[in-house]
């Protein structure tokens, strides 16, 4: 299906249901769904036309909205839905989300507002679970009616194959199987008679009057209360800390009391067993679209996820153990995944690494995608010889080797002058970030050279910040 044929599909829709043509039918930016999303308009309507080829997920979307809209809760109205059932046209509900707020007020005195937006959004939220749980029609969840232990084990296996094996973290197959069963036996008790909106975070939430309104649910099924609270206060983009985490999290067990007896300590055991099986769903996602895909957005939410993840075995929130699970996350907390590059928004960073080819070369945890890979292994090896082994790039005894070679000198001359052209011209355009990454066969001697005389180079020449790194040095230090 092509994007006019979208377009004219819609604007069928639109004349057909409010009787005169629309003047604008513009597309809206792409999300992680396959979903297409135009806004619709003239001088009387506004509203928004969504294409899915996937006719089960509209069906779940469709009958979980005339359920919610029964149930007086903030959803938008669904107006006319094509034969086919692939096109449909909703409400618009505008374009500020509890993101875009979270992201717009995050150090500003509108933070405190922010914060209430998320409280009124678990106070929903609340309505959603219970009453959506007595009233929803499970049958037409998509593709899966319940949370129950095979969805667990598909979200720990997808932060397995999608994270772990991509990000080449390893770590002991079987240990972790055993680890993976421990939180699925201890999970699969918690109670579940209850709607799971399974991703309710800020980016499907929209702001209107002052009011959460809800998007996006047409995943939910039957499943526990825990999942969609930690969903919330462990995203990387609700950017919340700790305390309010603590904060919102007894907000929201008091605002649960009133509806439905439980047991406080119970619940939040369970929460956090909730919030790991989240944050490793999560990582899957961000391996998946950041690593595979190459979206940059999606790998700088990888840091922060990996804290969040540190503090939860360091504080022992859950009463489970995992031995496994407890080293590759001890791992990850000192490797390259962790890092957060802070990039002042008047100053331009340079990102320097040297890696070894055999690991794949660095991504950017930056907006900015692109930038340089030099590979170094068309220069003289000091790795060949007994005398070098153990040193690196680092040691006067390869930088003399080194730099007895002319290939060597004009290579870095080469280098030199291709990236002054960027440096000049992206501190022209007030750009922010500039990647530059210098690879050889193990990481060790040519490329930790080239990338520290480039730092060297750099920082003297131009008013930048240089941020440099050696990714095979760094597991060096570890590993001693």
């Amino acid at each position: 299906m092509n994007i006019a044929s979208i377009k004219n599909t819609l604007s069928e829709l639109f004349i057909s249901h409010f009787g005169f043509v629309p003047s604008k039918i513009i597309q809206l930016p792409g999300s992680g769904s396959e979903r297409i999303y135009f806004r619709i308009s003239s001088e009387k309507q506004t509203v928004i036309g969504a294409y899915n080829a996937n006719v089960k997920e509209n069906e779940a979307f469709f009958s979980f909205t005339q359920t919610f809209k029964e149930l007086k809760i903030n959803v938008p109205e669904i107006f006319i839905i094509s034969q086919d059932q692939q096109h449909y046209l909703q409400s618009d509900l505008g374009d500020e989300t509890l993101f875009h707020s979270i992201k717009k007020n995050k150090n500003t005195k509108e933070g405190k507002s922010v914060l209430c937006h998320i409280k009124k959004s678990l106070h929903h939220l609340i309505s959603i679970q219970i009453e959506g749980g007595k009233h929803i029609d499970f049958s037409k969840c998509y593709p899966r009616p319940a949370f129950d232990a095979q969805s667990i084990l598909w979200d720990l296996n997808y932060f397995k194959y999608e994270f772990l094996k991509l990000a080449k973290v390893p770590f002991d197959e079987q240990a972790l199987e055993d680890d993976f069963k421990t939180i699925t036996n201890y999970l699969s008790e918690t109670p579940s008679d209850y709607f799971m909106y399974r991703d309710f975070q800020s980016r499907n939430i929209m702001i209107k009057a002052d009011e959460p309104w809800f998007i996006d649910y047409q995943g939910g099924r039957k499943g526990p209360l825990q999942y969609d609270l930690a969903s919330m206060l462990y995203s990387p983009k609700t950017a919340l800390n700790s305390i309010q985490k603590e904060a919102l999290l007894d907000f929201y067990i008091k605002e649960l009391n009133e509806k439905i007896e439980i047991d406080p300590l119970d619940f939040t055991n369970r929460y956090y067993g909730f919030v790991l099986i989240r944050i490793l769903q999560a990582l899957g996602a961000y391996g998946y679209r950041g690593i595979f895909e190459k979206k940059s957005n999606f790998i700088s939410s990888i840091p922060l996820a990996i804290v969040n993840l540190y503090d939860l075995f360091t504080d022992k929130k859950f009463r489970i153990a995992l031995p496994e699970l407890e080293k590759i996350v001890d791992h990850l907390s000192q490797s390259e995944w962790s890092k957060t590059i802070e990039i002042p928004n008047n100053k331009l960073t340079l990102r320097i690494v040297s890696f070894s080819y055999k690991n794949g070369i660095p991504t950017d945890p930056s907006e900015n995608g692109g930038g340089f890979v030099f590979d170094c292994r068309g220069l003289q090896n000091p790795g060949r010889y007994e005398e070098y082994k153990s040193l690196s790039g680092l040691d006067d005894n390869v930088i003399d080797y080194l730099e007895k070679y002319d290939e060597v000198k004009q290579f870095h001359e080469n280098v030199k002058n291709l990236v002054a052209i960027s440096i000049e011209e992206y501190l022209k355009r007030g750009f922010n970030h500039l990647c530059i990454n210098f690879g050889c066969t193990g990481g060790q001697h040519r490329s930790v050279y080239n990338a520290e005389k480039i730092a060297q180079w750099a920082a003297n020449n131009f008013p930048v910040k240089v941020v440099l790194i050696h990714q095979e040095m760094e597991k060096w230090k570890r590993n001693e």
